[in-house]
């Protein structure tokens, strides 16, 4: 769980970095920049040899799905809905965990789903908002599209790793964030018709996105499919939301945004991380009895 929790935090701090200072770079740029970056991080620890031509394909069109779809989709809707309602409709991305990972396995564990239910009750406590915005079904439908894309990867990944045990996961890493930057390079040059490099970037704005694609993009999607691989689906699919909580406490009080917040909202961020916690708990605990019966 120590990977996905660091992770967690990794994100945390990503919300304020992107919303303070990378304000006025194109989306799909900050994206397919990210990517390409995490490629760079990893494509030198690549071992061609412990994989085939098969499996070399379906882990650069895993990377192309759970990231780049993902992404594609994620900033897409920013054209669609105001910023907090790309945050409200990511809470269902938890139950497709649990449904996807069912389903691949062709069972139903109550306890996943319950875990997975009470963190999309805690984020969308913390996330609640009023709808007030046009074309809000398409926003919503690309956003459950980008969800998807990210839970199908994170169960996929976890399937496959579940079935290789000796390979090594920085030995391939790089395939997936290759199919990646190749999916979002194309969206970005033919549906943007715009360079994928952000050339009216300054230097402040540079540094945060070498930190955003090395460290939360490289690091972070490596150290979450990694950690998926060595956890139950049921705390997975709540830390897929864990991130909601600490990302407000960073921007109500790292990037001093707390001026704005009523006690309403506090109330709402304590009652929200409650519920997630309580899904925390209720992962580890089905892993604790799958190793009592083992």
């Amino acid at each position: 769980m120590q990977y996905l929790t660091i992770t967690t935090l990794i994100w945390a701090f990503s919300f304020g970095l992107i919303g303070n200072t990378l304000k006025g770079i194109d989306p799909m740029q900050i994206a397919d920049m990210r990517l390409l970056l995490a490629a760079i991080v990893f494509l030198p620890f690549l071992k061609l040899s412990q994989t085939t031509a098969v499996e070399k394909g379906q882990l650069m069109a895993l990377g192309a799905v759970q990231f780049g779809v993902m992404y594609t989709c994620y900033m897409f809707a920013f054209r669609y809905l105001p910023s907090h309602l790309v945050a409200l409709f990511s809470v269902l991305t938890p139950l497709y965990v649990v449904i996807i990972y069912d389903l691949s396995k062709r069972k139903f564990n109550p306890w996943y789903l319950l875990a997975a239910s009470l963190s999309v009750l805690g984020a969308a406590i913390i996330k609640t908002e009023q709808f007030t915005t046009e074309n809000i079904w398409l926003g919503f439908g690309l956003m459950q599209v980008a969800n998807l894309s990210f839970a199908f990867g994170q169960v996929y990944y976890r399937n496959w790793r579940e079935s290789r045990p000796g390979v090594n996961d920085s030995a391939i890493f790089g395939l997936l964030y290759l199919g990646a930057v190749l999916f979002t390079s194309v969206i970005t040059l033919l549906v943007f018709k715009q360079s994928p490099v952000p050339l009216e970037a300054n230097a402040k704005q540079w540094a945060v996105l070498i930190y955003l694609g090395f460290i939360a993009s490289g690091l972070g999607f490596f150290f979450w499919n990694k950690g998926g691989t060595k956890t139950t689906v049921g705390t997975l699919s709540a830390f897929n939301n864990a991130v909601v909580p600490l990302a407000m406490f960073a921007s109500l009080f790292v990037f001093g945004e707390a001026d704005d917040v009523s006690v309403k909202d506090l109330i709402k961020l304590a009652l929200g991380s409650c519920a997630i916690v309580a899904a925390l708990m209720i992962g580890k605990r089905v892993k604790s009895r799958k190793k009592q019966q083992l």
